[in-house]
């Protein structure tokens, strides 16, 4: 029998932050039974660990309808439930994911990952994105851009916090982007929505809303984060 923790990321109280169902020594399990493991868990994304011949773990990472090869908030989770499990101690570590070798450091409990060098993808026309969000392509006030540190998204910047919450995504109009920009062989390359309008204290302000069979939306993720940093640093718009 395989065991599991939840565990929330990026909190320090119980059902905070972002959720994720680690599964020790699950990353055998096929595709169907992972994918509906996390559509009984109503999570955004879960974690399957097994054995590496190049890393000292390997992580599996799944969304409710397929597999990804990297997320950031699973990565910080995985690695805590094996430290909080003693399974793992303090040092460096290192995984092996779909998107390569993740460079993972431990002191106590903190968790600090490296995310893998971005790559800048294609850049989208703003109006196409607009109608995936349902907003104005005005709205919009830099170009969009595909970015991966591990799993792509389409870094797209809106003027304020006013229309980051008034987003709806447009099934329809998603389905038509993801046709004509995403790799199948990767990820479809979600929106990834954010502002320099940020709350007192913060840099940015950002969202990441899904589609069903996901949750409408991942309240943070780590992945996403990373890509957008890197964007925003290739631009300019961040020291």
């Amino acid at each position: 029998m395989l065991e599991f923790d939840w565990v929330d990321a990026f909190t320090d109280r119980a059902f905070g932050g972002n959720g994720c169902a680690v599964v020790h020594h699950g990353a055998h399990l096929p595709v169907e039974t992972c994918t509906a493991y996390v559509r009984e868990t109503s999570l955004v994304e879960c974690t399957f660990t097994g054995p590496s011949d190049i890393a000292d773990v390997k992580v599996r990472y799944f969304l409710a309808s397929r597999e990804i090869p990297f997320a950031g908030h699973p990565t910080l989770a995985t690695v805590a439930a094996m430290r909080h499990r003693g399974m793992i101690g303090d040092g460096a570590l290192t995984l092996e994911t779909g998107a390569g070798i993740v460079p993972v450091t431990v002191e106590g409990s903190r968790v600090t990952m490296t995310q893998i060098a971005p790559q800048f993808g294609a850049t989208v026309p703003k109006d196409v994105l607009a109608r995936v969000g349902s907003i104005s392509a005005e709205d919009i006030i830099a170009p969009p851009q595909i970015v991966s540190t591990g799993l792509p998204f389409c870094i797209t910047l809106v003027r304020s916090r006013a229309v980051l919450h008034s987003l709806r995504i447009d099934p329809t109009a998603f389905q038509l982007y993801a046709e004509a920009y995403a790799d199948g062989a990767t990820d479809l390359m979600e929106p990834y929505w954010a502002t320099l309008d940020a709350p007192e204290g913060a840099d940015s302000f950002a969202r990441l809303l899904l589609l069903p069979p996901s949750p409408p939306e991942d309240p943070f993720t780590g992945s996403a984060t990373g890509a957008m940093a890197s964007y925003l640093w290739a631009h300019g718009l961040i020291d």
